[in-house]
């Protein structure tokens, strides 16, 4: 059955198999807990989104893309079970709000010899890490590069507001989109019926993946410690905790109207390549509600763990002295930094000054939100933290 990017999301299941198996040359997609969300995704598509013509026909592309990435990645965990034996011990996981400065702490990080990171070309075709001179030339490593281009071409703004490089530390979201379950999915489209089954789900079955996944990619090299991040980690700390228990949470904190104002923003962006003019207001007032009560569950969450297993890192702190704090992160985890890492960090810092891709301008006015309310609904976490509105 060919995809027929005009036709039924709901209608289209088997097709969408279809084209990623051709796509895979495999056909085995694995634990089957991933058909769930993916279903819950294709009705809210059908129902809701308000896809462009072009929109509806990368959105059909993007989900075969990942049933694709599944079964390939399944194909090369079916050659190499003896991985999925392999420890993870004491990952470093960067959480929080979104627009906290975790993107460029991670890449900061990233930079360590001393760690690994899921690359954004590996968490696009999990596999396990080629060795460093030859990934130029790999057919995978090319398209990540021209996804990314393509990206940015489309919109120019976006590099200013998120820097992606194949080759440079990525979000744990490719993982998680593998089971359906990700912000991706409520972020380009509009799909309230997604977000309300998605922000209520347990997921576990995504978390046992995302460590497969962090097996593979990282079997050439099991004896570094992992520094992963995704603030989207803070809506699901539970099910992330109880898949990784040991992990170590870096928390960062910044004034929630200077959050909301630039996600939202960044939001737009990402949802208008699909949706073409976007109602900002009702997207913020949409992502202010999600991310005001995954705040309030993870504080629940926070509550219950020692308090070493926390390090709580505020954004004019890390802006004042980012290698300082990546010091300050592994003191307190236990994570030596080499020299040969300092020097590699202090490199990687002065070669990005702020603003290098450009400056990203957002108001609370652009984006139809008070600061009043922003911080009215933020007000316990803030208090919490002891979070200064800047």
């Amino acid at each position: 059955m060919a995809l027929d990017a005009s036709a039924s999301f709901v209608a289209s299941e088997s097709a969408l198999h279809e084209e990623a198996a051709k796509r895979a040359g495999a056909d085995d997609f694995g634990d089957p807990s991933y058909l769930e969300g993916l279903r819950v995704v294709l009705d809210s598509y059908d129902r809701e989104a308000q896809f462009t013509t072009m929109g509806r026909a990368i959105a059909f592309h993007g989900l075969a893309d990942i049933l694709a990435k599944r079964a390939r990645a399944e194909q090369v965990l079916k050659t190499r079970p003896e991985v999925l034996e392999l420890p993870i011990h004491r990952p470093i996981i960067i959480t929080g709000l979104v627009r906290t400065g975790s993107t460029a702490l991670h890449h900061l990080v990233g930079h360590d010899p001393g760690i690994q990171v899921i690359e954004y070309w590996l968490g696009c075709q999990p596999q396990p890490r080629p060795p460093r001179p030859t990934w130029e030339s790999h057919p995978d490593f090319k398209t990540a590069a021209a996804e990314i281009e393509a990206m940015y071409q489309t919109d120019p703004s976006l590099k200013a507001i998120h820097l992606m490089m194949p080759e440079g530390a990525e979000e744990c979201r490719h993982f998680l989109a593998q089971n359906f379950t990700d912000d991706y999915f409520q972020v380009n489209a509009t799909a309230p019926s997604y977000n309300e089954w998605y922000e209520a789900k347990h997921l576990a079955d995504t978390y046992t993946r995302h460590r497969k996944l962090l097996q593979l990619v990282g079997s050439p090299t099991p004896e570094r410690r992992w520094v992963l991040k995704y603030p989207v980690h803070m809506k699901n700390m539970r099910a992330l905790l109880d898949e990784y228990p040991d992990a170590c949470i870096v928390w960062t904190h910044r004034d929630p109207s200077q959050v909301m104002s630039s996600y939202i923003s960044l939001v737009a962006g990402f949802r208008g390549i699909f949706e073409g003019e976007t109602d900002r207001t009702a997207i913020a007032h949409e992502q202010l509600e999600i991310w005001a009560a995954a705040t309030e569950k993870a504080l629940e969450v926070r509550s219950s763990l020692p308090p070493d297993q926390c390090f709580d890192l505020h954004f004019r702190d890390f802006r004042a002295d980012p290698v300082g704090a990546v010091k300050r992160i592994y003191s307190h985890f236990g994570q030596p930094l080499s020299a040969d890492g300092e020097t590699a960090l202090q490199a990687w810092q002065q070669s990005t000054p702020r603003e290098k891709h450009g400056a990203h301008h957002h108001t609370m006015d652009d984006v139809g939100l008070t600061r009043t309310e922003t911080l009215d609904r933020f007000a316990a976490y803030m208090e919490y933290f002891g979070i200064a509105a800047e």
